[in-house]
């Protein structure tokens, strides 16, 4: 994940990422993430991708309780967070700059009782993967994880390692550019792909991805 500071004076829209911190409430909860825009860019704030997906998690439409989850680039940990208090056991994975910060809201924002659900590893995709238990989750999340072209194949590689046939995939994204599409077709060749929510006030999209035998095969 690419670390860009930005003016907030310059660009208005973008002067939220520059509070100290963003308050959501999710699982029944009220959750506090703290952002580090200045020191870390893009992977220390919350970004709309992130809310859309909780709020879809909530929804209930993924079983949660009690299942196997993974999540890449987790930046902040909004995501993982609100996985773990709807039950699931959560692994959450970002490359090593991040993990300080990152694990500092996971626990600030987790019930000593629930502390056990979630656990924060480094994950640089398609370079640490053997540190991992291959098809071995049923669940992994990413929030705004599209954007970058050239860590695509890293993060496809990252997606086939990690899955089984019974894994379910939740990417929740932008589609901005023909590049992203592109992702999407890539995506398509090892997975079958399908939109399952679209957030129009936010323009954000979330596709459910999961392998077949078919595609497997091909």
């Amino acid at each position: 994940m690419a670390l860009l500071p930005y003016d907030a004076a310059m660009i208005p829209e973008l002067r939220k990422f520059h509070e100290a911190s963003a308050t959501f409430r999710f699982a029944n909860q009220d959750i506090v993430i703290r952002q580090n825009w200045k020191q870390l860019g893009v992977a220390a704030v919350v970004w709309d991708a992130a809310i859309v997906l909780c709020t879809y998690l909530e929804m209930g439409v993924i079983q949660l309780r009690d299942r196997t989850v993974i999540e890449l680039g987790a930046g902040t940990g909004l995501v993982g967070i609100v996985a773990a208090l709807l039950g699931a056991n959560v692994t959450i994975t970002d490359r090593e700059v991040a993990l300080q910060f990152l694990e500092s809201n996971v626990r600030d924002n987790i019930p000593h009782d629930l502390q056990n659900m979630a656990w924060i590893r480094e994950l640089a995709w398609g370079v640490n993967l053997c540190q991992f238990e291959p098809a071995s989750y049923d669940v992994i999340l990413g929030a705004d994880v599209v954007y970058l072209e050239e860590t695509f194949p890293a993060l496809l590689e990252t997606l086939q390692y990690l899955s089984s046939e019974r894994t379910t995939i939740l990417l929740s994204c932008r589609i901005r550019y023909k590049r992203d599409h592109n992702f999407l077709t890539m995506l398509g060749k090892h997975f079958t792909v399908e939109r399952v929510h679209y957030d129009s006030e936010r323009d954000v999209h979330i596709y459910k991805a999961q392998k077949t035998k078919l595609k497997e095969e091909l």
